[in-house]
């Protein structure tokens, strides 16, 4: 959490900064009208490639169309309840994450769960047909997106190269790129101006209205390419017709742009290029880091498909099952009368296991929670390792009793004892904090105004009275006492 919000600060600053250089002047930028558009592509964006809607199989547009109509009309894409600046906000764009089964997205301190889309191995069931037609249908544009985002790569490493590139160095480069080109998400987004009360004024190059404000992806493998499929869904009149808006020269306000900058660059010139209905386009290599990007809104509502390679060593739920094994290692169970006990005292191995205690607890069962029941409109998937997260979540809470009793013990040495409250204390001070943190949030205002099958639930949750939890979910006696013992050993 003081990551996150140390990130948004840094952000904040380095904004104010770029706005303080230019003195209330504006960057210029260029759209296709301009004459000198496509040598700024080339020499300032050239990893930046377009494939034109008319360039993509009519029938992939039609199944993939369908699908994002099919999803929105069924009320399966979400306004994220997230946190900017330690503020609980809506996002303004409705989303939905669907991808490799078991895989998450985080963001803006919210984790996304994937959707699954079809996989053999995963034995996932749908809802209905509709839902099962749409995820398969999303499922096929990335197969075919991995694929173009691979082409692109290829030829935009090749023409960077020189002529005497070998033949070898040319094939490693191309495995290099299919590599990077395997998209294991893609985040459907959905934005219609004429709902929206307020859309910020773009600051640094007066494009006009923002529906996405500028900012690299986050979470993404390095150099792995985002490929955005974009469909405006249906016919409106024209341009927002607010009486305060603002006049915009240089493009077309009733279309949707991506537009690109050298990030936190005064100099370089911006770049907007307008997205027709079906248009793809992908950003290669490294230009999610040397590059800013920010959606202009046109005046039709739209979709976009984001297809990225998520960083997910520490996302998926391999990975987090596996840390729940670490942390259960050092928990023996008598197999006769099933009496529990700590197989190891070192305090470096009952820290591990309460640090991993916390990331069960507030980096997946209470996000999972936050999100209330939305993902049971479309499968019940998760419903499985969620339970066997949180039964593991249970054992660790039995785990985190037994070393309380440890400490307290007569037979534990008064430096052990100390050593152990030292490194243990920090541990459950934050868990204690940030329980409080998400309850909070749970009981929030905006949380309030949600449907029922989205408004946040508080869980785990449990009453002093809970005969069946070894400890209090609030901590703070717990923790006074912990204190007491550190005094008493000074």
């Amino acid at each position: 959490m003081k990551r996150s919000e140390n990130s948004d600060n840094d952000k904040e600053v380095k904004k104010q900064k770029l706005l303080q250089q230019l003195g209330g002047q504006q960057i210029p930028y260029l759209t296709p009208a301009d004459e000198d558009f496509q040598e700024l592509w080339k020499t300032m964006y050239s990893n930046l490639a377009l494939k034109e809607a008319h360039s993509t199989p009519p029938e992939l547009h039609g199944l993939v169309q369908t699908a994002l109509s099919t999803l929105l009309e069924r009320g399966c894409l979400f306004q994220d309840l997230v946190q900017m600046k330690g503020k609980d906000m809506f996002t303004p764009v409705s989303r939905v994450l669907i991808g490799a089964p078991g895989h998450t997205y985080k963001y803006l301190n919210t984790r996304l769960f994937t959707i699954p889309w079809p996989d053999s191995d995963a034995g996932v069931r749908y809802c209905d047909d509709e839902v099962a037609r749409a995820c398969q249908a999303v499922k096929d544009l990335n197969d075919y997106l991995c694929v173009e985002a691979e082409r692109c790569l290829t030829r935009c490493e090749g023409a960077q190269s020189t002529a005497e590139t070998t033949e070898s160095v040319t094939r490693e480069k191309e495995r290099e790129a299919n590599n990077r080109t395997v998209f294991n998400v893609t985040l459907l987004n959905y934005m219609d101006p004429a709902g929206m009360s307020y859309l910020k004024e773009e600051p640094y190059f007066g494009m006009g209205r923002m529906a996405v404000s500028w900012h690299h992806d986050e979470n993404l493998v390095d150099h792995s390419p985002v490929a955005v499929y974009s469909y405006s869904y249906k016919d409106t009149e024209s341009c927002s017709t607010e009486g305060d808006e603002k006049p915009v020269s240089g493009r077309d306000c009733t279309v949707w742009h991506v537009a690109l900058k050298v990030a936190w660059d005064v100099h370089t010139a911006g770049l907007a290029l307008p997205l027709h209905s079906g248009d793809c386009y992908f950003m290669l290599d490294d230009m999610n880091m040397t590059h800013q990007h920010c959606v202009l809104a046109g005046s039709q509502p739209r979709f976009s498909s984001t297809h990225r390679v998520v960083e997910c060593s520490a996302g998926t739920l391999e990975y987090i099952f596996g840390r729940c094994q670490v942390a259960l290692n050092n928990l023996h169970k008598d197999p006769s009368s099933e009496r529990p006990s700590l197989v190891s005292l070192e305090t470096s191995v009952l820290k591990q296991a309460e640090e991993i205690h916390n990331e069960v607890e507030f980096e997946w069962l209470r996000q999972y929670w936050f999100q209330g029941r939305r993902y049971a409109k479309f499968s019940d998937w998760w419903c499985t390792p969620m339970e066997r997260l949180e039964e593991s979540w249970r054992e660790m809470e039995l785990m985190t009793w037994l070393v309380l009793c440890a400490v307290e013990g007569e037979e534990c040495p008064a430096t052990d004892r100390h050593e152990a409250v030292q490194g243990l204390l920090p541990v459950l001070e934050e868990r204690n904090q940030l329980r409080q943190h998400w309850r909070a949030r749970c009981q929030s205002r905006l949380a309030k105004t949600l449907p029922a099958d989205e408004e946040p639930i508080c869980r785990p949750y449990w009453s002093d009275h809970n005969a069946s939890m070894p400890l209090p979910f609030d901590l703070q006696d717990t923790l006074s006492h912990l204190e007491d013992i550190l005094n008493l050993a000074g």
